[in-house]
């Protein structure tokens, strides 16, 4: 098994705080190669390498990483990562999850599509990850200490997002018509609502997300609601009628054409195949 030069740990008993708890934090100088998985973890974990280099692999895809970058792991992921053979890393983490954990990793710069970011004052980063380590403990006085000084790193992180957001208008726009998506997807709106949140006209918003991904946004919009109308079924036990209503339909007869557009089965089926215990997407 490799064995690092120098590893600083620490995870915390308590996890009371259910808007954000810091799990686990440290540091650690690798031997050449030195390798973690494949494996996952159950929380959210960014490493900040300062310096050397490495190897992550995560969601099918291979980054290759260097001093000044960060890089997160998502829950449940399956993961892997090693050291270079010549320059290996050295990096510090902290992992957290709770309630805000999501939104607050998004706003920090990170998705399952960009698990690795640029940062801009790397000693400011590697202070941050460092002052929540400093303030461990197993109290609950500690474990606030902690959340609070990670808010601070993360608000870091975020900071210097919004700058590379400000450079391209396009990913800005793209994600205040994402955000909107996200919490109003229950009402009913349709693309003229999405653009007016953004900002832009129905035309620039069309030519954006198919730039960065792929369909436009009437699509993205279907195909959110369909997938949150799944979990409902999956988790709740939903009828297709409140599954309808509670993800923005008013017509029963039309999600169902566009579920199974989407889904390739009618959602009647779908909710077969959930009771039966066949494999659902």
């Amino acid at each position: 098994m490799d064995k690092s030069l120098y590893k600083n740990q620490f995870y915390t008993l308590f996890k009371e705080n259910l808007g954000l708890a810091v799990y686990s934090c440290g540091s650690e100088k690798c031997r050449p190669g030195h390798t973690w998985g494949p494996g996952m973890r159950d929380y959210y974990l960014i490493h900040l390498v300062v310096s050397g280099k490495g190897v992550i692999e995560c969601g099918g895809e291979r980054y290759n990483i260097h001093a000044g970058q960060a890089f997160i792991f998502f829950p449940s992921t399956l993961v892997k990562y090693y050291a270079d053979q010549e320059e290996p890393w050295e990096y510090i983490w902290v992992g957290f999850l709770g309630a805000d954990a999501p939104r607050l990793a998004e706003t920090s710069g990170f998705s399952t599509k960009h698990p690795v970011i640029e940062v801009a004052d790397l000693e400011k980063a590697k202070q941050g990850i460092l002052n929540i380590y400093y303030a461990k403990g197993n109290s609950v006085a500690a474990e606030m200490k902690m959340c609070g000084l990670l808010y601070l790193f993360l608000a870091d992180l975020a900071a210097s997002f919004d700058l590379v957001r400000k450079n391209d208008s396009g990913l800005s726009y793209l994600e205040k018509a994402i955000r909107f998506v996200h919490q109003n997807y229950s009402e009913s709106i349709g693309v003229s609502e999405i653009a007016e949140a953004a900002g832009i006209s129905r035309s620039h918003l069309y030519r954006i997300f198919v730039e960065h991904t792929g369909i436009p946004p009437s699509d993205f919009l279907a195909n959110y609601r369909i997938n949150q109308a799944c979990s409902l079924f999956r988790e709740h036990g939903v009828s297709v009628s409140e599954a309808a209503y509670s993800v923005g339909f008013i017509d029963q007869l039309y999600f169902s054409r566009v579920f199974k557009r989407i889904k390739g089965i009618p959602p009647s089926k779908y909710l077969e195949q959930i009771k039966s215990g066949a494999q659902t997407n």
